[in-house]
């Protein structure tokens, strides 16, 4: 039996629509629920087995990707989110009702994220989303209390076999991002 990642890709990993229009993130509240909508598709989704994304019940990943901040936009009961963490480099937004993190966003302006919100496209009851590219911080998972250390090479070959490159950091992509933005910062990367 293979290992339970995610419900979201313990099935396989799904492509997306080349032309999706975005949707609606709604949080599990039976009432009055927590609703934000998403202009456009998001980008870099992952698996992340980080100790501070939310994760559904049972799994041991999250799967998270980013949008512009101006894609997204609170549209019901926004009066029941409040920050998780407000020391965090990621202000997490979660239900005061179901605990559900609706959305990240990141505020600190010289941070080489700023302008993106993290989501849950499993939110959603749209199909389309870009799906997941690989995963991050897969060693996380044993501090977080989810996997064994000898348990970490099933679970890297599962990521594997669903296309799910594991990283014990960001994407390579997503690791160079965060170079440029430093080095032109402090000035050793001309343009």
């Amino acid at each position: 039996m293979a290992i339970k990642l995610h419900p979201s890709i313990d099935k396989g990993v799904r492509a997306g629509a080349k032309k999706f229009k975005g949707g609606t993130l709604t949080c599990k509240c039976a009432s009055d629920p927590v609703t934000v909508s998403i202009k456009g598709n998001v980008a870099h989704n992952h698996a992340c087995g980080c100790t501070k994304c939310w994760k559904p019940p049972g799994a041991v990943f999250s799967v998270v990707a980013v949008v512009s901040k101006d894609n997204l936009s609170v549209t019901g009961n926004g009066n029941k989110l409040a920050v998780v963490d407000a020391s965090a480099t990621i202000q997490r937004h979660a239900c005061s009702g179901c605990g559900v993190h609706m959305y990240g966003r990141i505020e600190n302006t010289a941070h080489p994220f700023y302008g993106l919100d993290f989501v849950h496209v499993e939110l959603s009851k749209e199909k389309g989303w870009n799906k997941p590219e690989f995963a991050a911080f897969v060693s996380s998972i044993i501090e977080a209390g989810a996997a064994r250390p000898k348990d970490m090479k099933k679970v890297r070959d599962r990521l594997k076999k669903l296309r799910l490159p594991p990283y014990d950091a960001l994407s390579p992509v997503l690791m160079d991002a965060i170079a440029t933005h430093v080095a032109k910062a402090k000035g050793t990367l001309k343009t």
